[in-house]
């Protein structure tokens, strides 16, 4: 069959605008997670978001669970921006920390994969085990080692995470007006210092 044939030229057609469907539904996904969390999130509203019938979704991604592993795909220089936030020097490095961790939450391609990441753990045993899993091992493998050789301090950045993750879900999920409301700059500022010292193991 000629390459120029009808059926050639339609079957191309196809692949295209399947492709480019399936990129549509997805970025409705990152959207419709991060905004909504897991459980309020529904394939016939992403459906919507896209302007597609449900049932694509479901030909695409066969599930919600599907469609949620789907949207959890970080760019890949993530990995390396989360470690390399606890790079710098040594004196200002809670005040640095802090800063360049709300930046990757807060701006950036990246920004709302993570946040989907974390609604959809706090509503979802497989979200959670896969977060979990991901921060464990990168505290043991990544970013512990920046500190110093032992689990303990891995087990001091650990602490430094739970720190900052709690900025990121007042600012972010609970949005809390005063601490919403402060900028990156200030934030960095105010509780450098304290990070500055459970780094230090002080």
């Amino acid at each position: 069959m000629s390459s120029n044939s009808p059926s050639a030229n339609a079957s191309r057609g196809r692949r295209a605008g399947y492709s480019g469907t399936r990129e549509t539904v997805l970025n409705a996904a990152k959207k419709r997670f991060a905004h909504d969390g897991y459980t309020a999130t529904s394939i016939r509203k992403v459906a919507a978001d896209a302007g597609v019938d449900p049932a694509l979704v479901m030909q695409f991604y066969k599930s919600k669970d599907g469609l949620f592993a789907a949207s959890l795909a970080l760019s890949e220089d993530c990995l390396g921006h989360i470690a390399a936030a606890f790079d710098g020097p040594a004196d200002r490095m809670g005040e640095t920390l802090t800063y360049n961790f709300l930046r990757l939450w807060e701006e950036g391609a990246d920004a709302e994969p993570l946040m989907a990441t974390l609604r959809g753990a706090a509503s979802n045993e497989v979200a959670a085990a896969q977060l979990r899993e991901f921060v464990q091992a990168r505290l043991l493998s990544v970013i512990g080692p920046k500190l110093g050789e032992g689990v303990g301090n891995a087990q001091r950045a650990g602490i430094v995470v739970s720190m900052l993750m709690g900025l990121v879900l007042s600012r972010s999920m609970v949005q809390i007006p005063l601490v919403a409301g402060i900028s990156r700059e200030e934030l960095a500022r105010s509780v450098g210092p304290s990070i500055q010292a459970v780094l230090r193991g002080r």
